[in-house]
């Protein structure tokens, strides 16, 4: 049975922060407000919750999972930038954006895409998800928390607690989110390539 705990928008209670990171660090999934869409995230380095992850989302290991990062160093720290994908990197983050990028050695090989050795990055401007991130410090694993058969993203807290309580460990009420998923780019060319077009501007990478 899932734990559920509302936390304030703008002001994320801090007693609640730490009780949801240490969830997470015990290997739970959780379902947590974003930017865009609620997303579901596990630790980084849990394959079990990694697994428990994919299955809940009906996706393999052929789709791409996302790392939410606190700021650009910590993107830097799992992927490859030179200083042109930087420039581009800083006028878009914090945002509604997803990067696929190369993935450095930090990424453990399975997170990363099987054939092309790639891994998505985001900075998501959501005061509920930053904190969690600074109290974890470090990145968390992450997907749009679309289940399998359905259309569009669970944007309601209370569904996703009716859906999912007996599959995941804690949903953040954090208000209603977006229905509109990052606009995801891939930066792995000379030229950024638009690969969905979501809740952020494309027109800033060109495209």
């Amino acid at each position: 049975m899932s734990q559920f705990f509302q936390l304030h928008p703008e002001n994320p209670q801090a007693r609640l922060v730490k009780q949801a990171v240490q969830i997470i660090s015990q290997g739970g999934i959780v379902a947590l407000p974003t930017d865009s869409c609620y997303a579901l995230v596990c630790h980084l380095d849990d394959k079990d919750a990694v697994l428990r992850l994919r299955r809940i989302r009906g996706v393999d290991e052929k789709h791409h999972l996302t790392l939410l990062c606190r700021d650009l160093s910590e993107i830097a720290q799992y992927a490859k930038v030179d200083n042109r994908q930087f420039r581009m990197l800083k006028a878009a983050t914090p945002g509604p954006f997803t990067f696929i990028l190369e993935a450095t050695k930090e990424v453990p090989r399975r997170l990363s895409h099987p054939s092309r050795k790639t891994i998505g990055l985001r900075v998501p401007e959501n005061r509920i998800a930053h904190a969690v991130l600074e109290e974890l410090k470090q990145a968390l694993l992450g997907t749009t928390l679309i289940l399998p058969g359905d259309e569009e993203a669970i944007t309601d807290a209370e569904t996703i607690r009716e859906r999912l309580e007996k599959q995941i460990d804690l949903v953040i009420d954090g208000g209603a989110c977006s229905l509109t998923p990052t606009t995801v780019i891939d930066m792995t060319s000379d030229l950024p390539e638009l690969l969905r077009h979501g809740r952020g501007d494309p027109a800033l990478f060109g495209l």
